[in-house]
């Protein structure tokens, strides 16, 4: 610690990992401090947390549970002479300094980056401080005002047109109608059928003059027909003329190809090369790779850039010479394809290039040792492969040309590598060698076998997690640091589910992207998305301003929402197919959309209750009480199923909608425990469903929006006066209130 009144220097950092990292390579005069992420954001649900009449501008409110956090590194900054704020190299780092500044009410405070967590890169950035970006800052903040502006509007449309809870994004809804086109591609692809005629041929010589580098040849070379016939018959006649040719060499062609080393990683091929070699979602590529960061292994793993610092360079050339030889270095620098690429970041690489091994973790392992085999070969010389291509032709031998007709050549391909090159460090790039034996022109071949294969074109495939990466990337929808939340957010929502690898829309999802394709088609194309993003790069870079965008955006958006209001509520999807019938009274049925997805309901509904699942199996109709509804009169009292539990209500319902309440407010189904509720005194506590379980919650809601973690036993705390709920054998009741001793009376202090 500094002698100086015993005053420290401050440095705040977004992780304990990352500030433990820190830590060791800084004096004892700096303390380092973890913001924990974000401790400002805005408002969960409310789109009043922006004012949009001042210029956009957002309400943040302290997350919960980061009051200590921020109580923390307040302390400390009275105590400081210096505060360091060193988040990540980024937009979002950026904004998270930002808010700690507000949050905390530094008047001062430095700004430091770094691209990797070294001693070195972390004592050259304290050297050379600046004041926080605010177009880097402004840039974040319109990205989530946008984000928050049109997921509010258009998912509050969504309810009352489609069904509730559903939602859309700006940039997840152009990912999920990418996929879900992809789909009706795959359905309405039409097979077409076509045979495949594979042959083996040997040359007529001797063993001995065979080039030795084969020992394929004593078992034939393989060869297939150049033409594809596309039915039977074709086939068959040429299998059947090809068995009394003759065949000879008509052509060989041997080619030296030169294979280039591919860049360094982006944070997109990274998370696509992790999937294809090594099974990894890009959302846990990103948390492993987040580790490694942070851990000092690996320069920041969100970046567009290609770029290799002149120091990591020689780092390699140095490494490649003393482990692979001379001929083996050829440094170079890459162009990076993405039009708003960040190029003061670096490529994804190694800190310390000479360290194979860094953790113990075998995943982590596992995604560094690629980083590091394709930062390492990017720097090495080309691989040279020799492709050779030889084409058999049939003769006639002397039979009568129309005996033999025009039967198609034959081809074998084959490729061995000359010189590795860059396969040297990444071996898995290299493929498998087929090599041919030495054959020239006109030499005989002898047909040992020939066979077709009847196939058929095939749909095209579904996109997988990192081919969805891939596209989005091409199509300019999103950024690094966004591809991985994009593809997690589709598959939380219910919207898509992955199937061997590859994902699938649900039927939720298409309904949701098909509404917002025909009303919205505009604001989920690819080339709106992609304009955008353009506009919030160039906000960061200072060529836009902030308002402008926004209102830009805003405005005929707003309009377009506005003027769907009055479109009829989507309360079917279509006619069921006519042999499917409703199995309480036999009548037709119509699709239509529930929480779990598509289903067929009668198509007198509500004066018929019968349904099936999409399947085809009937479903069981609410369970009637035998009661008359008190309202309409003519429907009858049944139970349903419902988002927070049993219910009663009117079997007309939508007509009715009639719910029986009992003495206490409540809804008198099997989830009401008939406890009033001592928040609003109308409600009663109802066991409902959410994300986490089961719990209980008012009546009332969303007037009255109290809620406990278990079932309550009808009395009050004595403490407090809070519902008391059921506990455990250990502790057979507890208070609902967290804040109460009767919570935990286990914890007492006597």
């Amino acid at each position: 610690m500094s002698p100086n009144n015993n005053k420290i220097k401050l440095l705040i950092v977004e992780s304990p990992a990352k500030a433990k990292t820190i830590s060791k390579y800084l004096d004892d005069e700096y303390t380092v401090r973890a913001s924990i992420g974000h401790i400002r954001d805005l408002p969960k649900s409310s789109k009043n947390a922006i004012d949009i009449e001042k210029g956009f501008v957002p309400h943040y409110e302290v997350v919960k549970g980061k009051e200590k956090v921020i109580a923390d590194i307040k302390s400390l900054a009275k105590k400081a002479d210096e505060v360091l704020l060193a988040t990540d190299p980024d937009r979002e780092g950026e904004a998270i300094a930002w808010h700690i500044k507000e949050a905390v009410g530094l008047e001062n405070p430095q700004r430091v980056v770094f691209n990797e967590i070294t001693k070195e890169a972390v004592n050259e950035a304290i050297k050379h401080p600046r004041q926080i970006d605010q177009n880097l800052r402004q840039a974040q903040e319109a990205r989530r005002v946008l984000d928050r502006l049109f997921g509010y509007d258009l998912s509050g449309l969504i309810w009352k047109k489609l069904r509730y809870g559903l939602s859309a994004g700006r940039v997840q809804s152009p990912a999920l109608r990418i996929l879900v086109e992809r789909e009706k591609d795959i359905r309405a692809f039409v097979p077409e059928a076509y045979w495949v005629i594979d042959a083996t041929f040997s040359p007529v010589r001797s063993r001995s003059s065979l080039d030795n580098r084969s020992e394929a040849a004593s078992g034939g070379i393989p060869f297939v027909c150049q033409e594809v016939p596309k039915t039977a018959a074709e086939a068959d006649k040429i299998v059947e003329q090809a068995k009394t040719a003759h065949w000879k060499v008509k052509e060989v062609e041997e080619k030296e190809v030169l294979r280039r080393a591919r860049a360094p990683f982006t944070t997109s091929n990274l998370q696509q090369a992790a999937s294809g070699r090594l099974g990894m979602s890009p959302a846990n590529t990103m948390r492993l790779a987040q580790k490694l960061y942070e851990a000092g292994h690996i320069t920041y793993m969100r970046t567009d850039s290609t770029n290799l610092s002149s120091l990591a360079v020689n780092d390699i050339k140095n490494l490649v010479v003393n482990k692979y030889g001379e001929k083996y270095s050829q440094p170079q620098q890459y162009a990076t394809k993405s039009k708003n690429a960040q190029e003061a970041h670096e490529a994804i690489r190694p800190t310390h290039i000479e360290q194979v091994k860094v953790s113990v973790n075998p995943l982590e392992q596992k995604l560094y040792e690629l980083i590091w085999s394709r930062a390492v070969s990017s720097q090495m010389a080309e691989a040279v492969t020799l492709r050779t291509k030889i084409a058999a032709s049939a003769q006639s031998s002397g039979a009568p040309k129309e005996t033999i007709g025009d039967i198609p050549d034959f081809v074998s391909t084959g490729s061995r590598i000359l010189f590795d090159g860059w396969l040297k460090a990444d071996p898995h790039s290299a493929g498998e060698e087929v090599i041919l034996p030495e054959l020239k022109f006109g030499d005989p071949l002898t047909l040992q076998d020939i066979t077709s294969t009847g196939k058929a074109t095939e749909p095209p495939n579904r996109y997988t997690e990192a081919g969805l990466v891939k596209e989005l990337e091409k199509r300019g929808i999103g950024r690094p640091s966004t591809y991985a939340a994009i593809v997690k957010t589709i598959q939380d929502r219910g919207y898509v589910v992955k199937e061997n690898r590859s994902l699938q829309p649900t039927a939720t999802g298409e309904v949701v992207s098909d509404f917002l394709d025909k009303y919205f088609h505009k604001y989920i194309s690819d080339e709106f998305t992609a304009i955008m993003e353009d506009e919030l790069d160039e906000i960061a870079n200072g060529n836009r301003k902030y308002v402008a965008t926004l209102k830009e955006f805003y405005g005929p958006f707003k309009k377009e929402v506005d003027a769907k209001q009055d479109i009829p509520k989507i309360s079917d999807l279509g006619a069921a197919p006519a042999d499917i019938k409703c199995p309480v009274c036999d009548g037709p049925m119509i699709i239509k959309l529930g929480r779990s997805g598509k289903f067929y309901s009668c198509a007198k509904f509500p004066d018929c209750h019968g349904a099936r699942t999409i399947d085809g199996q009937a479903l069981e109709a609410p369970k009637a009480t035998g009661e008359k509804c008190p309202e309409c009169h003519e429907g009858k009292l049944v139970e349903r199923d419902g988002r927070y539990g049993k219910f009663i209500a009117c079997s007309r319902y939508p007509k009715c909608k009639y719910i029986k309440k009992d003495e206490n407010g409540g809804q008198g189904g099997a989830g009401d425990t008939g406890v009033k509720c001592p928040e609003c005194g109308v409600g009663t506590m109802v066991e409902k469903r959410g994300r986490y379980g089961v719990f209980y919650g008012c009546s009332n809601y969303p007037k009255c929006k109290n809620i406990i973690k278990s079932k309550p036993t009808g009395e009050l705390c004595k403490l407090c006066g809070h519902l008391m709920m059921q506990g455990t054998k250990t502790i057979p009741e507890r208070c609902s209130n967290k804040a109460c001793p009767n919570n935990r009376p286990d914890k007492k202090v006597t």
